[in-house]
């Protein structure tokens, strides 16, 4: 009899163990997700802001129409991107594009000067910032939850369930390195 009462509490013990695991893979799925949604917010921040600084450059600067074009193309492509992946890569072609729009508005010290192109460039970099941060928390939660579905034993339950790792959110830092500008023109 005694031999039972042991079995139903090992029993019982991996079961409440099982249900822990669960739950700790579903809050750090949940975790990503809200992550994902802070970036994201913080993206449609930047894409609002970037027509109105390329407009504010386009008034001083008229003749930088390809530096306009690709800014506003890789605007798109990061809008219209689907996958963590691909808005890595959008992303990554939009900042390239912003360090050429911020190297031209160098050239035009009146442009410098403007209040809105500052106000606007403050803005930009404070977006900046935000998207860092919430880049950090999504990335140190997918670490978290994609640990937990490689580790034993809750990659058991993972599996059972479903759950898959998710991919790092790797953009590069717009302050990462020296701006490259070519402007020369054909």
């Amino acid at each position: 009899m005694t031999a039972v009462w042991i079995s139903l509490a090992v029993v019982g013990l991996v079961l409440l163990y099982s249900i822990y695991l669960f739950n700790r893979l579903v809050s750090l799925r949940n975790r990503v997700d809200n992550g994902w949604s802070q970036i994201d917010v913080q993206l449609r921040r930047r894409y609002d802001l970037i027509p109105n600084l390329v407009e504010t450059v386009k008034g001083y600067a008229a003749h930088e129409r390809e530096v306009f074009e690709h800014v506003a193309e890789a605007r798109s492509r990061a809008i219209g991107a689907t996958t963590v992946g691909d808005q890595a890569q959008a992303e990554n072609q939009l900042t390239a594009g912003l360090r050429r729009l911020m190297a031209v508005a160098e050239n035009y010290p009146e442009l410098k000067a403007s209040q809105n192109f500052l106000a606007l460039q403050e803005e930009l970099t404070g977006t900046e910032s935000r998207i860092a941060y919430a880049r950090q928390f999504y990335n140190d939660q997918v670490m978290l939850l994609n640990t937990r579905i490689q580790a034993v034993p809750s990659n058991v339950l993972a599996k059972a369930f479903g759950f898959t790792p998710r991919e790092f959110f790797d953009i590069e830092d717009p302050i990462r390195g020296p701006v490259q500008v070519d402007l020369t023109h054909p």
